[in-house]
């Protein structure tokens, strides 16, 4: 290892030698005092660690804790059974709490993140995270405050999974602990996220959640105005705020006990606002005297609070300056002993071990799920079994579909705007909050990033739940809940936590009388590119039932995260080819009836000239337009890929090896949509054959019947077969 030394390194050494000892005060917290300072001097070893074994190119994170090492205090007021959701500079909180569970080693955890060990305990060396399942410390990546929203749905499910008599991981008092920065506190999410909170407790909801706001007054080279935290959050009606200096270790003990407490009573959210410093800089790569002076810089050393915890240490008698120095040293030998261990332990080395973690994948268990009776299905559906009901349109089997796993599974809950009392905007969750209560089917606030958040809580909670997203163009708003906070956690967490959820979203276009952009949108690309999660796109309302009870399965099995994209102009639809026609109606499945297993399509037809290939809206276009193809002679073949990720590649090929020559039939965008990788899975499974695609205009959807100059149609469609079918 390398003998250089951080300035602040220096400096303490040389602050303690220079004091004097005192005589005993006989007062104060002085065990307390002592085993924060054995966290605190830990964290700050770490830290020097970490930058000594990224300059020998061995370790590969630097975003230290220093400076921030008050925030060990936090963890000496809560219990190690509290669910924590920790901002990146929580090394002091970590050590904490795993002096506070025998058999832990937190120094050996974190230093093993630093070097990528396949041995790291949360993320198996994926990632550098502070996490660990025996801490309930839930892995987080976030650098900008993503994590409020699951915390606030954890929070907010606690209580909820208690009403429903679903048994959680933590006790029924626990408090949820999150951290942040103060720069995070000014993004979007933080600001929704904390608002949700308030939205939650204004209405009487538990919501047992410890905001700790770690105010180090910059957020990289970009300074917080001083005063701003605390004018912001310190008069916030029904938030409790608290406050205290880093720099008094006493004080912080005491005051993050008295938060911590009062929100453990109380249920209901309060805001720590911890002042701090960031020594070191942002991170390893950061040169800090580009945007501060040196005065700046090393007038924080004084403020430092691992020297403080050290003065608080020598003036009440507990340790001379000697014994002070001498434990310091002590960590820094021991932490360097856990870091030549921590060299020596195996990396990951293959793509398949990387992404092991990502998801579990048992379709036996699945399908045996999807296919039992619920034990109460026939007093849940008292009036009548939905598949005595006769044909069902696509909106009704979906609501039939959300009955029977309301009626299932007492930890299933579906939510979001309308979903309760209207019954959704398009009648698709009608009466489910009169047939199951307020608490399993209830509204929340119009935020997209709040919904999901809930959903990601209650998920860790032991709820499973469906939450709705009104329409597809407004989930990209909040698309980061999915993609840098649901589809990672498993991954991050090595699969020791999961994130089981199937989210409904109305989308596509075609909607006619109420439209434009925001109702009718087909941009899918940013769900598809999610690793792990599964995006369903029925078309047939059986198809749909099936699908839905087959996701509700894999999330309750699997832990997985599922995206249930519904199309809006199928809703409603009775008819195909001729008005009264009712053949866009099926009867309802019951369990076990007719099974969709997880990237299996549905294949119409048997002709051998040509396939079309198509899903949502563009199923029962392309029925029509192989119709048309038939009265010319043509046999075409329909195939309704079902699942838009993972793509169905092996009936995919199927079909086209069947007919020799494939025309994808698209209704989303030409760049990015779903036509591209389907010709990429032709191509890359040795297809031979034609291929063409159809697709709508690289465009917005615009208002009215300008839509339909941007939108697929069928004689688009037609034409297009018809010149594949020559070549």
């Amino acid at each position: 290892m390398s003998d250089k030394t951080e300035p602040v390194d220096e400096f303490f050494r040389a602050a303690v030698a220079g004091w004097s000892a005192r005589p005993s005060t006989g007062s104060g917290p002085g065990d307390e005092l002592l085993a924060l300072f054995d966290s605190q001097a830990g964290s700050r070893h770490l830290d020097f660690q970490a930058r000594q074994l990224g300059s020998q190119g061995k370790g590969f994170y630097s975003i230290g804790s220093s400076g921030h090492e008050s925030n060990a205090a936090v963890a000496a007021a809560l219990r190690p059974t509290d669910p924590a959701l920790l901002h990146y500079r929580s090394g002091g909180f970590y050590v904490h709490r795993g002096r506070q569970v025998p058999g832990q080693q937190p120094l050996r955890d974190v230093l093993l993140g630093i070097v990528a060990s396949a041995d790291e305990p949360i993320s198996g060396g994926r990632h550098k995270v502070f996490g660990n399942a025996e801490l309930s410390v839930i892995p987080q990546t976030s650098t900008i405050a993503s994590h409020l929203p699951r915390a606030v749905g954890l929070a907010f499910s606690l209580g909820r999974a208690a009403k429903l008599d679903v048994p959680t991981a933590w006790p029924a008092d626990s408090v949820v602990v999150c951290s942040f920065g103060d720069a995070s506190a000014n993004h979007s999410t933080a600001t929704g996220a904390i608002n949700s909170a308030l939205h939650c407790a204004f209405q009487g909801l538990p919501m047992p959640l410890l905001l700790v706001c770690e105010d180090n007054g910059i957020g990289i080279s970009v300074r917080t105005p001083q005063g701003w935290i605390e004018s912001t959050y310190g008069n916030r009606a029904g938030l409790r705020y608290f406050t205290v200096d880093g720099a008094d270790p006493v004080q912080c003990l005491a005051v993050a006990r008295e938060a911590a407490d009062w929100v453990r009573e109380h249920r209901a959210p309060a805001f720590l606002h911890l002042r701090t410093v960031r020594l070191m800089g942002h991170a390893g790569s950061d040169v800090e005297s580009g945007y501060r002076s040196r005065t700046e810089i090393t007038t924080d050393y004084q403020r430092d609070p691992l020297l403080c915890t050290a003065k608080a240490l020598v003036d009440n008698g507990i340790l001379e300056p000697g014994e002070v120095l001498a434990r310091y040293e002590d960590k820094r030998a021991e932490v360097a002993r856990i870091a030549e261990d921590a060299l020596g332990r195996r990396k990951l080395d293959s793509a398949a071990e990387v992404m092991a973690s990502i998801y579990q994948d048992r379709p036996d268990a699945v399908a045996r799920r999807a296919g039992e009776v619920p034990p109460r299905r026939a007093e849940v559906f008292a009036d009548q079994l939905p598949e005595a009901e006769g044909p069902l349109t696509l909106a009704q089997a979906i609501n039939r579909s959300l009955t029977e796993e309301l009626g299932r599974d007492p930890g299933v809950v579906v939510f979001g705007e309308d979903v309760a009392r209207k019954g959704g905007v398009y009648g698709v969750t009608r009466g489910l909050r009169k047939k199951f209560g307020g608490t399993k089917v209830f509204d929340t606030l119009l935020d997209e990033q709040s919904i999901l958040g809930t959903a990601l809580g209650a998920g860790l909670a032991g709820l499973l739940p469906i939450p709705e997203i009104q329409y597809l163009a407004y989930v990209h708003n909040a698309a980061d809940q999915l993609r840098g906070e649901g589809s990672t956690l498993s991954f991050f967490s090595n699969g020791q936590y999961r994130n089981p959820m199937v989210v409904r979203i109305a989308g596509y276009g075609y909607q006619k009388g109420f439209g434009g952009h925001f109702h009718n949108d087909d941009s899918v690309a940013a769900l598809r590119d999610l690793p792990g999660v599964v995006v369903a796109s029925p078309s047939r309302p059986d198809d749909a039932a099936a699908m839905l009870r087959t996701c509700v399965a894999a999330a309750h099995e699997d832990g997985r995260v599922c995206v249930f994209l519904e199309p809006i102009a199928l809703y409603h639809t009775r008819d195909l080819h001729e008005p009264g026609d009712g053949e866009w109606l099926a009867r309802y499945p019951a369990p076990g009836e007719h099974h969709v297993p997880i990237g299996r399509a549905r294949e119409y037809g048997d002709g051998d000239d040509l396939t079309l290939v198509s899903f949502g809206n563009g199923v029962p276009m392309s029925l029509r337009v192989a119709k048309r193809l038939r009265e010319r002679g043509l046999g075409a073949r329909v195939l309704d890929l079902r699942w838009l990720a993972p793509l169905p590649v092996e009936d995919l090929l199927a079909a086209a090896r069947a007919t020799g020559r494939v025309l994808v039939v698209d209704e989303t965008r030409r760049s990015g949509g779903v036509s591209e990788p389907v010709v990429t899975a032709l191509v890359d499974g040795g297809f031979a054959g034609p291929i063409a695609r159809v697709t709508s205009e690289d465009s917005f959807i615009p208002l009215g019947a300008a839509a339909y100059h941007v939108l697929l149609d069928e004689d688009t469609t037609e034409t297009a077969a018809l010149e594949l079918a020559k070549r």
